[in-house]
This record gives structure tokens, C-alpha cells and sequence, in this order.
């Protein structure tokens, strides 16, 4: 048995997950799709709410009313029943008057607890004279609704002066009242329903001219995307929300076209850098397939390539560290004399007279920045040097005030003054068809990297002939 019972209970609860499924799949079916759906229903909600209690609370008024008035016409006739009695003697009498038969209709006359006079159509047994009785018995001016036939109402007055206890009770049909009030709520709910259709069909359209700017603006970042306008939402007058709303997706674009021009800029950038590496693999290999080669020949081939190839995985390393803005926290320190010599054994002049020369202290000059980075800063210098020099280029390093200071000169022609105000811009070059093959993005990647460790690049403009570019770093 209990083993019986403990499988019965997976199956219940497994049965009451089967059916809660589906309820929450028919809720998601009835909801509005569209955010003007949804805004028309909760608008129809709060305003069928709205009707419910003003339609409660107003028939509850118009009952109580209606109600009031009759007890008002109930005791008027209990007042005018009461002149008509006599307890001025030892016994209670009657007064005949004009017009005794309307004030006898639907009447009750006591004398105590003694019936003496009731309507000619209600019995002593009734529900009317059981109810009347009632009244009389407690005393004083009450009223009560029974039913006898349809909704009745009753009221008790005492008859004023003797010592008799004379009561008069009234009766009144409320069957007119009541339908009145019927009335007047089948017609409230009518109007309740007349309101509720405008209420939704206007907040439909209210809402439709309301979202009408963010469907303009829908098609306006479709168009866009497909033609990568320069457009922005900001430029239109817009309501205030719309208008924030419009800023803030400006300023998404704004960004998203920064990443994809710093994409651009980057894959540009590994173009350059990893050109001259490749270059070199390729002439080692065509010089050393073109005749057969020592074994030492072979093995300084290899050693050559393999120098290349780990000069294009730093290229690669530092250009994504930098990326990723990490550049500027990688730790390290590096001897600067060393890097700029193991530079200078691999530059290749454009003239075989072109002399390197590398002058600095041969130790104690320290640079806080990986060697890496330190080549990735120099060597677009250095390329951009041996690529115009005449007989000479000279790379001197020195320590400065807080840093290390390295200069990268050439004995060219130097760089027209026209010129030098878009020296580090991307993609500017003095002269494209002077036949070199550089696309003009060293001097900007020179200037980034060394920002991006704390330090600058500039062009020294006083140096005369040829072209001085001068690299300050902070010291390790």
C-alpha cells in the first residue's frame, strides 16, 4: 500500500504540470501582440473598472434614494392618518373626514396592542397585518420592507398626545420604485458599454498617432543600416520621450560606427605591419631555392625566416593587446639600446649606402614598456627613415626628466611643410607615387602605441636636412 501511494503522487504532480502548461500557452494566445494592443487592453481594464465602481456606487445612491422618498410619502400620510385620531378621551376614536377612503387605503390604525381599523383588502392573517403588527408592537417611527405580492415598504408613527399609545402604520408598493431603479441600471450599463468601446477605439487611435514616430523611426534605422547613412534621430524635433530615446540610440550608432572604423583601422594596420616580415620570408625562401645551399647557408636561411615569423606573431600580439586596450597595462621594462640595435641588423635600406647608426649609453637606459611594444613604436620610424635616407640614419636614446627620449633621423629630403600637419593622420601620405609601397598608417600606429603606454611621438621640425622623429616613454 504505501508503495502504492508513493507512485500515485509523480503522477499527480506530473498531471498538475501538464495542465499548467497549457493554461500559460492560452494566456500568451490571448495576449495582444502589439505594444498598441497592449496599451488599448490595459486602458480598456482600468476604465471597465472605473465604470464598475461608479456604476455601483451611483445605483447605490439612486436605491437609497428612491428609498428615502418613500419613507418621506409614507410618513406624510402616517401624519395626515394621525389628525383623524382621537385620544383626548378614555378611548380612541376615529374622526370622520373628506376624503377618509384615500387616507384609509393600505392604513393600519392601533390602539395599543389592538388592531382597530386596517385596509378593506388585507386579512387579519396576512403577511401586511403580520408585518404591521410587528411595527406596532415595538413602538415608535420605524420602517421595514417585507413582501406581499411584490417589495412592500412599512412605516410606524406613533399618534401624538393621550396615554392610549395610538400607532399609525402606512404601507407603500415599492414595485415602482424598484422598476425605477431598474431602469436607470440597465441604462447605466448601456452607457457603460457605449463608453468602454469609445474609451477603447480612441486609446487605439491615440496610441496608433503616438507610436506613429517610433514606427517612422523603425524605417528610418532599416534605410540606414542598408546604406550606412550618416543620418541620426537626434537631428528631427521629437517628443521628449522619443527625443531620449532617439539620443540614446545615436550615441549606439555613434559607437558601433566607432568599433567597425577601429575594426577597419586595425585589420589596415596588420596589413602594413605584417607586410615587411612576409617580404622577408618570401626572399629567403626564393634566394634559397635558387641554387643549392650549404648546410650553413640553409641554417642561417632558417634562422632568418624563423626571426621573421616571430616578428609577425609580435606584430600580431601587440596590435590585438592594443586593441583591447591592454597595452598600456602589460607590465614589463625593457634596455632600450639592445632593441633599437636588434632593429637596426634587421632593417633593410632602399640603398645598400645607407648606414644604420645606433648611439646611447650600452646600459642603465630603461624604458617601462614591454620590448615588443617598444619595437612596434620604433620600427614604423625606422622604416619610414631608411625607406628616405640619402647615406645615413642615425638612432640616438637618451634618458630625459621622468622618461627615456629616442630619435629616429634620416638625411632625406624631410617632409614638405605642407605636409606635416597630416603627418600622423591614417592613411596620408607626402607623395603616393614616389614608388614606395607604405599606405600610410605607420606614423599614426607609432604615435597610438605610444600613447597607449603613457608616452607620445611627434615630428621635430627644426631638424634640418632630412626628417627627426622623436619618441618619449616613461622610464622603467
Amino acid at each position: 500500500m504505501n508503495q502504492g501511494a508513493s507512485n500515485a503522487w509523480p503522477r499527480s504532480a506530473a498531471g498538475s504540470g501538464a495542465r499548467a502548461v497549457p493554461w500559460r500557452a492560452r494566456a500568451s494566445r490571448w495576449a495582444p501582440g502589439t505594444l498598441r494592443g497592449r496599451l488599448s487592453l490595459v486602458a480598456l481594464t482600468t476604465a471597465t473598472l472605473l465604470m464598475v465602481i461608479l456604476t455601483v456606487a451611483f445605483n447605490t445612491v439612486v436605491r437609497q434614494r428612491l428609498q428615502h422618498q418613500a419613507d418621506d410619502e409614507l410618513h406624510t400620510r402616517g401624519t395626515a392618518v394621525a389628525a383623524t385620531v382621537d385620544t383626548s378621551g378614555a378611548r380612541v376614536r376615529l374622526l370622520e373626514t373628506p376624503g377618509e377612503e384615500l387616507l384609509d387605503a393600505n392604513v393600519w390604525i392601533y390602539a395599543g396592542g389592538r388592531l382597530l381599523e386596517k385596509p378593506p383588502t388585507a386579512t387579519a392573517a396576512g403577511p401586511l397585518t403580520r408585518a404591521a403588527d410587528a411595527l406596532a408592537a415595538r413602538g415608535g417611527t420605524r420602517c421595514v420592507t417585507t413582501r406581499a405580492h411584490g417589495p412592500v415598504r412599512l412605516c410606524a408613527r406613533p399618534v401624538p398626545g393621550g396615554s392610549s399609545g395610538a400607532t399609525v402604520v402606512t404601507a407603500l408598493d415599492l414595485s415602482p420604485y424598484r422598476s425605477s431603479a431598474d431602469t436607470l441600471l440597465f441604462a447605466s450599463l448601456a452607457l457603460d458599454a457605449v463608453m468602454l468601446a469609445c474609451t477603447y477605439a480612441l486609446t487605439r487611435l491615440a496610441v496608433g498617432r503616438a507610436l506613429r514616430p517610433v514606427r517612422t523611426m523603425t524605417d528610418q534605422a532599416t534605410r540606414w543600416s542598408a546604406v550606412a547613412s550618416e543620418e541620426r534621430f537626434g537631428s528631427v524635433a521629437r517628443p521628449d520621450e522619443l527625443a531620449r530615446l532617439g539620443g540614446s540610440l545615436d550615441a549606439l550608432l555613434d559607437r558601433i560606427r566607432a568599433l567597425l572604423r577601429h575594426e577597419r583601422q586595425l585589420t589596415r594596420e596588420l596589413s602594413h605591419e605584417l607586410r615587411n616580415p612576409l617580404a622577408r620570408i618570401i626572399a629567403e625562401l626564393d634566394w634559397w631555392q635558387s641554387r643549392p645551399r650549404s648546410a650553413e647557408e640553409t641554417r642561417i636561411t632558417q634562422e632568418a625566416i624563423s626571426d621573421a615569423a616571430r616578428s609577425m606573431r609580435t606584430i600580431c600580439d601587440t596590435l590585438l593587446d592594443d586593441a583591447r586596450d591592454s597595452a598600456s597595462a602589460s607590465p614589463g621594462t625593457t634596455e632600450v639600446v639592445s632593441v633599437l640595435r636588434r632593429l637596426a641588423d634587421r632593417a633593410v635600406p632602399a640603398r645598400p649606402e645607407v648606414e644604420i647608426g645606433v648611439t646611447g649609453p650600452e646600459a642603465g637606459l630603461i624604458v617601462g614598456v614591454p620590448d615588443a611594444l617598444l619595437e612596434r613604436i620604433v620600427s614604423p620610424l625606422l622604416d619610414n627613415a631608411v625607406r628616405h635616407a640619402v647615406a645615413r640614419v642615425e638612432i640616438r636614446a637618451a634618458a630625459r626628466p621622468g622618461g627615456v627620449r629616442v630619435e629616429v633621423g634620416d638625411d632625406g629630403a624631410g617632409v614638405p611643410a605642407s605636409f606635416v600637419p597630416q603627418l600622423f593622420q591614417p592613411g596620408r601620405r607626402a607623395d603616393p607615387g614616389d614608388g614606395h609601397g607604405g599606405a600610410g598608417l605607420g606614423l599614426p600606429l607609432a604615435r597610438r602605441l605610444a600613447r597607449s603606454a603613457g608616452g607620445e611621438v611627434h615630428h621635430e621640425e627644426a631638424r634640418a636636412p632630412g626628417a627627426t622623429f622623436v619618441v618619449g616613454l616613461p622610464s622603467g
